[in-house]
């Protein structure tokens, strides 16, 4: 298997959960024989003048970071081969919940993450409905991005 497909890694990190997701979802791509990390577009390496809102939380309110970061990461959508959202049913997120709607508009496939201890749990029937497959975190080091496939969510929706 070869590294060639890029993927827009939309996840959370606003708290210990979805910081722990986060890194288990990062090393398991960073694992994966199939997944080309280096020229992906991950939000978090991307931030506008490299400017972290976590330690200038003042850039939350201002207009050109907020433009141009929330226009940079639909440039990453765009440019990427797979969208990944790392999903945790206990935690709806807005913004990953958008992330995911662009990136069916444009037509990327689209692999819901969920970590294995949350995975079954029942999830948004919207972020079921955009995804092409919804994978554990477990699995997602050995999936062959190259063999794209549809899967069911073996969980309800709400």
């Amino acid at each position: 298997m070869t590294k060639t497909k890029t993927v827009y890694f939309g996840a959370g990190w606003f708290n210990d959960k979805q910081n722990d997701a986060y890194k288990k979802a990062m090393k398991a791509l960073e694992e994966n024989p199939t997944i080309d990390l280096e020229n992906s577009y991950v939000p978090l390496d991307h931030q506008y003048k490299n400017i972290s809102v976590e330690e200038n939380p003042e850039y939350l309110r201002d207009r050109e970071w907020e433009t141009a970061t929330y226009r940079g990461d639909l440039t990453g959508i765009k440019a990427s081969d797979v969208m990944i959202g790392v999903y945790l049913p206990d935690e709806e997120d807005v913004g990953l919940g958008m992330e995911l709607g662009y990136a069916l508009s444009q037509g990327k496939y689209i692999v819901l993450v969920i970590p294995d201890e949350d995975y079954g749990k029942p999830i948004n029937l919207m972020s079921w409905g955009v995804c092409d497959i919804a994978l554990k975190v477990s699995e997602l080091k050995d999936f062959d991005f190259n063999k794209p496939r549809f899967g069911f969510y073996d969980g309800a929706v709400y």
